[in-house]
């Protein structure tokens, strides 16, 4: 009876049996929740983050319901690898600026239980902060005395601490600035 059961799903793609119905992820890919998409494929769909580091903050999610990139099969890590390549790509002309960081957490740090990358792009600097000069360097007299002091031991952060700190910097993504910034990736894929 096993070896029946078995033999039934050995065709059948991950993504049509493997959903957890209290991931928020989970709930975008089935339409259950709103999203601000992006890019989307057959594997893969690429949204706005809603609590962006920057601008343009993007992430690309495997459409089957993995927690863990060492978890992920080939083929899913396969679609994602191109969709980051693609969204990058358009998210960097969309925001006229090539400096970016793509980011994948697994359990440490990782918000949301489903495998999920990360593209933020990097601040942009005007030419008028490029063009100051830098700081003269510290004296001599100055450097000695820094260097003796004693250096403040900081107790780790917890991982709820980490969390905390990543969210304080975030401000929600307003409406119209997501329709106009998907409309400008869109335009580049």
């Amino acid at each position: 009876m096993t070896s029946f059961i078995i033999k039934d799903h050995v065709e059948r793609p991950p993504h049509s049996w493997n959903q957890d119905s209290y991931c928020a992820f989970c709930r975008i890919i089935a339409n259950e929740a709103p999203s601000n998409r992006v890019y989307e494929n057959d594997k893969v769909v690429a949204f706005l983050d809603i609590m962006p580091l920057r601008k343009g903050h993007t992430l690309v999610v495997p459409k089957a319901h993995y927690s863990r990139l060492s978890e992920l099969p080939p083929e899913y890590a396969a679609a994602v690898g191109e969709a980051i390549s693609k969204v990058a790509h358009a998210l960097t002309e969309a925001l006229g600026n090539t400096a970016l960081n793509v980011v994948c957490n697994q359990e440490y740090a990782q918000a949301v239980p489903h495998v999920h990358y990360h593209i933020i792009p990097a601040p942009s600097f005007d030419s008028s902060s490029l063009s100051s000069p830098p700081p003269p360097p510290p004296t001599q007299d100055v450097t000695v005395e820094l260097s003796k002091r004693p250096k403040p031991q900081a107790a780790p952060m917890s991982i709820r601490q980490m969390h905390q700190m990543e969210f304080a910097g975030r401000t929600e993504l307003e409406d119209e600035d997501a329709v106009l910034l998907v409309k400008k990736i869109r335009a580049r894929l």
